[in-house]
């Protein structure tokens, strides 16, 4: 049983260490990445010290060390299922009066992978509902030639979504910015009571949905999903960004 989770620990730990290391190469550098890497390298390292750290542990404070790892890990670890079984479970009824697309990154004006699911579960719920608005939502980030919504505005016209039944938002460069901008042209469009749902990959729906109520938008949502070999990067980074609109409620 030790050496089971010894040899657990070492490979998920090389395994995490060496996804961040790469996402930074392909993708970009960023806090998800630089945390995906170091809880890789706390992983490793418990896995390759284990016996000794069983041993230790009995005593003082490497005690304290070893519970503050495993707490730590438990919570992290029930998080991220947390927020995996919460994009599941999608609230959409295809009556909705408009869609909202949030944003990802772009490759200069490629649309990135993410992004392409995002933009196909659009389209797909727009086959079931034509009435329906589509909000694309993204500003202008590093790296990127043109805004967001530029770019998922031109993918969306090449699959024969009218133009008349877009609307850009452009501006926004946060979850908070999509949401709150997205409402006040909606607002604008509609100039009566209307109701949304919006559409991200699965791992950012909790805090997206969460970040809706407080913009006064309570939007339903659907899920697209992600390629296996970011979704370490950008569930650990979710769990950073969770914590933060916690403190900050934005």
């Amino acid at each position: 049983m030790k050496s089971l989770t010894k040899a657990i620990f070492l490979i998920l730990g090389l395994y995490l260490a060496c996804d961040a290391l790469i996402m930074s190469l392909v993708i970009s550098f960023n806090i998800g990445v630089l945390a995906t890497f170091m809880v890789g390298v706390v992983y490793f390292i418990y896995g390759f010290y284990y016996e000794k750290i069983q041993i230790v542990s009995k005593r003082g404070i490497f005690k304290w060390i070893k519970n503050l790892f495993l707490i730590g890990n438990t919570i992290m670890v029930s998080a991220i299922l947390f927020i995996a079984a919460f994009a599941q479970m999608d609230t959409v009824t295809y009556k909705e009066d408009a869609v909202i697309v949030l944003g990802a990154g772009l490759n200069g004006e490629k649309i990135t992978l993410p992004l392409y699911y995002r933009l196909e579960k659009s389209i797909e719920y727009f086959n079931k509902n034509p009435n329906a608005m589509i909000v694309v939502s993204g500003g202008q980030g590093r790296n990127e030639t043109i805004t967001e919504a530029l770019a998922m505005e031109r993918y969306l016209l090449s699959k024969g979504v009218p133009e008349n039944k877009i609307i850009k938002e452009d501006s926004s460069t946060s979850t908070y910015e999509n949401f709150l901008f997205s409402k006040k042209l909606l607002d604008n469009h509609f100039k009566k009571e209307y109701k949304t749902v919006f559409i991200t990959n699965n791992f950012h729906i909790f805090r997206a949905n969460e970040i809706s109520k407080v913009v006064g938008s309570n939007s339903n949502y659907m899920h697209a999903k992600i390629q296996w070999y970011i979704a370490p990067v950008n569930y650990i980074r979710e769990i950073l960004a969770i914590t933060k609109f916690l403190l900050l409620r934005q």
